[in-house]
């Protein structure tokens, strides 16, 4: 079965453009002074998409969607609920063993796992992508914040927003065209 309910379709460009929003502001952390102005933009650029899909959430409440299944609901909030058991747990122990600049990629890696069951929930393959580019970001930031000399956050907060905002614009995208 394909991505066919018109609410989550709004609901994506809202959920995804507020995620691109807190991962820009996550992003400036600790960025190169150069990347501020355009991490600011990222975050206000998120913001609109995220507002424009509150709206149309909104104006589309009784639309279908796949969370009006009630199997599907009850997956959904055992993923929600384990993420984040999982992610408290990481982000204790990061802490305890002073590691806390890994944070910002165990807290990506983890919604890019996420993001491979909500396919599951959501019937929509295009999330295996997203799990992908996610985890991708996670581990590149990683590895590559000490050749780069840029903090993890700042790597993982503009890959995360870049890649978010543009699943929150596939959103709109996918909604006015249906």
């Amino acid at each position: 079965m394909e991505f066919d309910y018109l609410r989550d379709y709004t609901m994506y460009a809202a959920v995804f453009g507020f995620f691109s929003f807190v991962w820009f502001g996550w992003a400036q952390e600790n960025p190169p002074q150069k990347w501020r102005k355009y991490l600011g933009f990222g975050s206000v650029i998120a913001f609109i998409v995220c507002a424009i899909g509150i709206y149309l959430s909104m104006q589309n409440w009784h639309a279908k969607t796949a969370l009006s299944e009630l199997n599907n609901f009850i997956l959904y909030l055992s993923i929600f609920y384990g993420e984040f058991i999982i992610a408290a747990i990481g982000v204790f122990l990061l802490f305890r063993f002073k590691k806390k600049d890994f944070v910002a990629p165990w807290i990506a890696f983890l919604v890019g796992i996420h993001f491979y069951a909500l396919v599951f929930v959501f019937h929509d393959n295009s999330l295996f992508l997203l799990a992908k580019l996610m985890i991708i970001i996670a581990i590149g930031a990683s590895i590559l914040s000490g050749k780069l000399n840029i903090s993890k956050s700042a790597l993982t907060g503009l890959g995360s927003g870049i890649v978010l905002f543009c699943y929150a614009v596939l959103g709109l995208v996918r909604y006015f065209l249906s």
